[in-house]
């Protein structure tokens, strides 16, 4: 146990759930750190697993889920923007420990596929979608498109997210115009 992250497990709104998820990743031989704020488990450096907690359930999410075998059908896709990481979701402490056996399982599963160097093969950002009105301003905004093309794929895909996420044509041209002056600034979304 790393004592740094006690106190997410002092504050946690599922602390006997949690605590059940930190033992069993720690009897697997994982190593604990702190990162994002929460409980992480490593092996040799690598990500493997962390817990996260959320109002209606608590979780495990594994990194490279989508690799995964899934053998018991329990990892979910969070949403399907969501490429490479897949949860297993808890709301009881009889539910992780029924079971136990297959966490673990998911567990090794998750370290034998860093061990062998695998990847999850992530879209390109050109096969996210651009709304229409971003896409007009681009062509009408050169130096828009330029600083556009200069950011990092991530921050490309979090804004082409981001607007497309809008329903409304009016909240899509809202967004874009709230993000201009960050993306001619050469910022991400979160920056």
């Amino acid at each position: 146990m790393n004592p740094t992250v006690d106190f997410y497990f002092d504050k946690s709104k599922w602390p006997k759930e949690t605590a059940q998820l930190r033992k069993i990743a720690l009897d697997c031989g994982l190593q604990e750190e702190l990162k994002w704020g929460t409980p992480c488990y490593t092996f040799e450096g690598a990500n493997i697993a962390l817990i996260h907690e959320f109002k209606d359930y608590c979780a495990y999410l594994f990194f490279k889920g989508a690799l995964m075998h899934d053998s018991e059908g329990i990892l979910i896709q969070q949403s399907k923007n969501v490429q490479a990481a897949r949860q297993i979701r808890f709301t009881n402490l009889k539910e992780i420990t029924a079971i136990k056996a297959a966490l673990k399982a998911y567990i090794y599963e998750a370290v034998e596929i860093e061990k062998a160097g695998l990847k999850v093969k992530l879209k390109k950002t050109a096969e996210f979608e651009m709304v229409e009105e971003f896409a007009t301003r681009l062509k009408k905004k050169p130096a828009l498109k330029k600083a556009f093309e200069a950011l990092t794929p991530g921050r490309q895909r979090a804004y082409l997210l981001h607007f497309s996420q809008a329903k409304q044509v009016k909240t899509r041209e809202a967004r874009i115009d709230k993000c201009i002056p960050q993306i001619l600034e050469g910022k991400g979304l979160n920056d």
